[in-house]
């Protein structure tokens, strides 16, 4: 197994969002169960759902070593190649 390969499966930022959703469950089940949750437990709650947002956003933007270097949504995150229209 080589290292282009290991890092083409993308095993590090699998597990860490693997990880994020077990802890997002865990927090989701702990503030479920508050008789009265207060304001500061709210805000952890808040904190917790907003870094799952940032690791989803890096786990999808982020390029993976194999393929052709495209990003998640096609792009290669350099110059235009389309050919440019002379008329416009």
């Amino acid at each position: 197994m080589t290292p282009a390969r290991l890092d083409a499966w993308r095993i590090v930022p699998r597990l860490l969002i693997l990880s994020y959703m077990i802890v997002f469950y865990q927090t989701c089940q702990w503030f479920m169960d508050l008789a009265e949750p207060n304001n500061a437990q709210a805000g952890f709650v808040s904190v917790i759902v907003g870094a799952g947002a940032a690791w989803f956003g890096l786990y999808v933007n982020s390029k993976g070593s194999g393929n052709d270097g495209a990003g998640a949504n096609g792009t290669s995150g350099g110059k235009d190649s389309r050919p440019k229209n002379k008329n416009s």
